[in-house]
């Protein structure tokens, strides 16, 4: 199959691009140099980039994914996660392409005390959720051929991500202050690029979660972080949410259950201590 991939220099899209390997046609796009150049807000460059290339599937990793970025700037956030998807979206539909569009669990409020389904009303809190939100709105909405893929907390060796600066800041300084009041599943960017190739072809469109298996609080994610990379002389110190300097209110039980997974009995997502341990494993290697 010919799969476009947007965002595919970036932490989650370079992944994909190496899961779908020599099996499928890939496209890959981006801002940056590495790829052909895509702006997802720019409505002309989209339909001109899917008309020319006749994919079979776009894969949607292009994001704004700073979230207090978005938060302080919630028209660039809405410009790129809801307008940019809009434009993918009716290009897609135009050319009777499916869709693959990542989301999150910031589209919740995180007011519910257990794992969201698939099936859980919405109600984001923040203006990266809302813009998400409304891409996925753009997606189900103009696109049939459509996977919304929610997840959280994406960690990979390489780009910007909490696991990696965990690491990074356990090199030079002997304390840390953790949040441990927000819980939700980490997410191995390696793992979600195996599920969302897995996508590829298949007839059940709608909505899906993907996470690895469990939870735990940032401090937690963090503390299995530390202990996995032997710098147990790292002191770890819990603080609530208010104590942390942030502009955007988070969603303090996020945890995402594989729903439509379980219902098919195709929930196979290893437990994230397993995916930190390989994830510890990858960044020594590429350290050193």
């Amino acid at each position: 199959m010919r799969v476009l991939i947007t965002g595919a220099c970036g932490m989650l899209g370079r992944l994909v691009v190496e899961a779908l390997g020599a099996a499928h046609h890939v496209i890959p796009t981006d801002v940056i140099d590495g790829c052909e150049f895509l702006d997802v807000a720019d409505t002309n460059s989209v339909f001109d980039t899917v008309n020319r290339t006749r994919p079979d599937l776009v894969i949607h990793c292009a994001a704004m994914t700073d979230v207090d970025g978005c938060e302080r700037d919630p028209d660039a956030a809405f410009k790129i996660n809801a307008v940019g998807t809009w434009n993918l979206a009716c290009a897609c539909a135009s050319a009777d392409c499916a869709i693959a569009y990542l989301s999150t669990d910031y589209v919740f409020n995180g007011d519910k005390g257990s794992p969201y389904t698939e099936f859980d009303t919405v109600d984001p809190i923040s203006a990266y959720g809302a813009s998400k939100l409304g891409g996925e709105m753009a997606v189900r909405e103009l696109c049939p051929k459509h996977y919304v893929v929610r997840t959280s907390w994406v960690f990979a060796p390489h780009g910007k991500n909490f696991a990696r600066s965990i690491l990074e800041a356990a090199q030079t300084r002997d304390e840390l202050k953790i949040v441990a009041d927000q819980v939700g599943s980490p997410t191995y960017a390696k793992d979600l690029a195996g599920f969302l190739v897995s996508l590829v072809g298949s007839p059940l469109y709608g909505v899906y979660h993907f996470t690895n298996s469990g939870e735990c609080s940032w401090y937690e994610f963090a503390k299995c972080i530390i202990q996995t990379a032997g710098k147990t002389e790292v002191k770890l110190v819990p603080i609530k949410s208010d104590e942390w300097p942030t502009p955007t209110k988070r969603p303090k039980y996020s945890v995402l259950r594989h729903y439509r997974m379980e219902l098919l009995g195709r929930d196979n997502a290893r437990p994230w201590q397993d995916a930190v341990a390989e994830f510890v494993r990858e960044w020594t290697i590429a350290k050193h």
